[in-house]
């Protein structure tokens, strides 16, 4: 049974316009999370086939809108300490909430999902700035925040957010243009014989 999804509330104060953000607020939302906390959150299987944890904490904080949330990036991430191995830490997923598409820098949410069971709350209390009782967590729910309350900045979030989606489209018109050039490739061989 997947964990319950804990977003806590904003600890700014004035509250950060975009936790959470007015229903009608553009934005583009990216996710990360541990490997195992995604896997936790929706149960056995392969990481990468766990989005449907991260669209419920980013519908939770964007709100839901029939037809929305459409997703713009998806990637695995490896642990920095493992090389040369090549271990997957973390996966995370871009998408969209009411972005027009010809807008190419709209503003980000950046949420992380924040590791609990397998460190015992070490990067929740090296990271956030508040406390976490790890025994609430464990075994039950699973908490997502905010940049707005990490102890991270996040000063480049939109910029890195962004480029990695125009990164993305550009991948997938190369792989669209080989698909075709291919197909055209195949229907002259057959118009010449």
């Amino acid at each position: 049974m997947p964990h319950q999804l804990s977003i806590p509330p904003c600890i700014k104060d004035p509250r950060h316009p975009y936790h959470f953000p007015p229903l009608e607020q553009p934005l583009r939302i990216q996710i990360d999370a541990p490997a195992t906390d995604i896997s936790t959150a929706r149960g056995p299987g392969a990481c990468k086939n766990n989005l449907p944890s991260c669209l419920r904490a980013g519908t939770a904080l964007a709100g839901e809108v029939p037809g929305d949330l459409v997703v713009r990036d998806e990637y695995l991430a490896w642990m920095a300490e493992a090389r040369p191995e090549r271990k997957i830490n973390y996966y995370g997923v871009t998408f969209d909430h009411l972005v027009p598409t010809d807008d190419l820098d709209p503003e980000v949410l950046q949420i992380n999902i924040i590791e609990m069971e397998n460190d015992d709350g070490v990067y929740a209390l090296e990271g956030l700035p508040f406390e976490v009782d790890v025994e609430e967590f464990r075994g039950k729910k699973v908490l997502a925040v905010p940049r707005c309350c990490q102890k991270r900045k996040g000063t480049q979030d939109r910029r890195r957010i962004n480029v990695g989606v125009k990164e993305r489209d550009r991948e997938t018109r190369e792989r669209i243009d080989d698909t075709r050039k291919g197909e055209n490739s195949v229907i002259w061989e057959s118009l010449t014989k």
